[in-house]
């Protein structure tokens, strides 16, 4: 019987490898390069993302005014301020017609340095492949489920990997050298899989947050209701469009993602925030004075600044570091009156695991090293494809998989 069971699993480890080789070769290999993000766009775009001037930076309207003049016509959504001195300023623009551009300004002198589109580059093409395979939510569901999948591989590895015979447990970690052929390739492969499966689960863990089902629609939502996500006091703070920061602002940190986007109260009446409400002042004096609020409240650099296109939106700044502690979300009125200030320390336990988890996901938490380790990960995945792949081509002619 347990022959049989050893069989059968092994049939399942095989064919389910088989069909989800080429999503996790996908995954792995984007997950690889966008590990390296900030390294590759400044090998590549070294001309955009480093500024000229020096260390000065001017107000973010400054900056934003100074793309309106080069972009007549376009509308300007967002400003990602310098994350350090010497380093460019990220403008989010929506030209007439076209895609959406990201333009970079010299924050010393208000300079435009350049310009691309975010799909069109290395990074953009990996980030846009890893989230959805380029097919929009049905790619999102196609990711999570070759993720789950990965599970269940890793659970039938470790299974068949587990040692019956003469040795032990010991001889499971072994390599025996003296094995060829297709042999040595099962030893490869059986090891990889042996040594990695803590990392490669905690790498599939950590990245299901972000996902359409078990993220958007159970954990998020579950860990909200329960308190455990987003902060409850924004309840209060929420008007009644039902937007979210992540509907203004395109990204958010995870723990915020569904809480309410506070509305403007109406210009006439303190006592409540509901009426009528009028445009949105965009113009860079009001731009300059969120950004003087920004720097009271210890912002000066490294926050992403969502303007308001509709009336009653705030603006909207957060930062978002390498360690999630110093996350921090601000939503201001043209007036650059504070309307509410997260921190991490308001996040629920969910929220601040998950932050945690996807600090180290994305190789952020402890910078290089953090870097190599979880590339090691995405190596080891390809391995377990490639040498499973082979162990299959190489099989005797007849006999199934083993």
């Amino acid at each position: 019987m347990a022959a049989g069971r050893f069989a059968m699993l092994r049939r399942w480890h095989f064919y389910l490898g088989v069909c989800t080789a080429p999503f996790l070769l996908i995954l792995s290999i984007t997950g690889a390069i966008y590990l390296f993000n900030d390294e590759l766009n400044d090998w590549i775009y070294p001309q955009l993302r480093f500024a000229p001037s020096g260390d000065t930076v001017r107000p973010a309207g400054d900056l934003v005014a100074s793309v309106r003049a080069h972009y007549p016509g376009a509308t300007v959504t967002r400003i990602d301020m310098p994350v350090a001195e010497g380093r460019s300023a990220e403008v989010f623009v929506t030209p007439a017609r076209g895609d959406p551009l990201r333009v970079f300004v010299d924050p010393g002198d208000g300079a435009i340095l350049g310009d691309y589109i975010y799909t069109h580059t290395l990074v953009g093409f990996a980030d846009r492949m890893h989230g959805s395979l380029l097919l929009g939510e049905g790619g999102d569901a196609l990711v999570e489920l070759a993720a789950v999948c990965a599970l269940v591989l890793i659970a039938t590895g470790l299974y068949l990997w587990w040692p019956r015979g003469r040795g032990g447990l010991r001889a499971g970690f072994l390599f025996f050298r003296q094995r060829r052929g297709r042999a040595r390739w099962r030893e490869v492969h059986r090891l990889t899989g042996v040594y990695a499966a803590v990392l490669i689960v905690f790498l599939i863990l950590s990245g299901l947050p972000w996902a359409g089902v078990l993220g958007e629609r159970v954990l998020t939502p579950v860990s909200n209701a329960l308190g455990l996500g987003y902060p409850p006091q924004l309840r209060h703070h929420g008007g009644d469009s039902g937007k979210t920061l992540l509907d203004t602002l395109g990204e958010a940190p995870w723990a915020l993602q569904q809480a309410p986007l506070p509305t403007v109260p109406a210009a006439h009446d303190h006592h409540h925030h509901h009426g009528p409400v009028a445009a949105p002042d965009t113009s860079a004096a009001a731009i300059n004075r969120v950004h003087g609020a920004l720097v009271a409240a210890g912002l000066p650099l490294a926050y992403r600044l969502s303007i308001p296109t509709e009336a009653g939106d705030p603006y909207s700044a957060y930062t978002y570091p390498a360690r999630p502690e110093g996350q921090r979300t601000l939503h201001f009125n043209s007036d650059g009156e504070v309307l509410v200030d997260t921190g991490f320390d308001d996040y629920g336990a969910i929220a601040k695991t998950v932050e945690y988890g996807v600090a180290l996901h994305m190789g952020n938490y402890f910078g290089r090293a953090n870097q190599l380790v979880m590339l090691l990960a995405c190596l080891a995945i390809i391995a377990l494809i490639l040498t499973g792949l082979t162990l299959w081509l190489r099989r005797p002619p007849g006999v199934g998989p083993r």
